[in-house]
């Protein structure tokens, strides 16, 4: 149920429009740059540029380093990020042009297909415990960027999260059926992305 991912499994990637790289923390089993139902990442921004492409796709941006980022979608719609763990959520097919207030920033990435899974992303500055409900088709994931992380799952399992490591929690499938399972994030300065799967709805046609 729970995974930590280490540094040293994320891999490095071109941005879509070849003008910086990103490091892929995370994505949709089979997925790749052109084709994922989601996918985590983390950006360096050092130039005001234009944004890569992403048609049919959900984007939420999240400042985690640096003095801010102002994001103009070209639709009459403005995002200025300014402090840590502010957080901007937007369509993947907007023109968005990106804008930096004071020198180089990093932001983290979180994109899901719009036709397949939907993302709720919570950002916690302070030191908290946050509890966390999974559902058999959930995919919860954390991340902290100042201190370790501790998690506790209902099943009992325990695990120490370094800073700059990727929690996955999820439920077994040797759970499914059964109760909901829960799990106690604790930490500051950490996101908290939850992933859910839309339901496809099927008609049947009479005559």
């Amino acid at each position: 149920m729970l995974t930590i991912l280490s540094p040293e499994k994320f891999k490095t990637i071109p941005w879509k429009n070849g003008l910086g790289h990103t490091t892929e923390l995370a994505i949709s089993e089979g997925g790749s740059l052109d084709s994922f139902d989601w996918r985590l990442s983390i950006a360096s921004v050092v130039n005001d540029g234009d944004f890569s492409n992403f048609a049919g796709y959900q984007r939420n941006l999240v400042l985690i380093e640096g003095e801010g980022l102002t994001l103009d979608h070209r639709n009459g719609d403005i995002d200025n990020l300014t402090n840590l763990l502010d957080i901007a959520h937007f369509d993947g097919g907007c023109n968005t042009h990106g804008a930096l207030v004071n020198g180089g920033i990093k932001d983290f990435n979180i994109m899901t297909k719009q036709a397949s899974f939907s993302a709720e992303v919570n950002c916690y500055v302070e030191q908290q415990k946050v509890i966390i409900n999974l559902s058999t088709d959930s995919l919860v994931f954390a991340y902290s960027l100042s201190d370790e992380m501790m998690i506790n799952t209902s099943d009992n399992e325990v695990g120490k999260v370094p800073v700059a490591h990727l929690a996955k929690l999820h439920v077994n499938q040797s759970a499914k059926g059964t109760e909901r399972l829960n799990a106690a994030v604790t930490g500051k300065n950490i996101l908290i992305i939850e992933l859910e799967p839309k339901k496809t709805i099927n008609f049947l046609m009479t005559s």
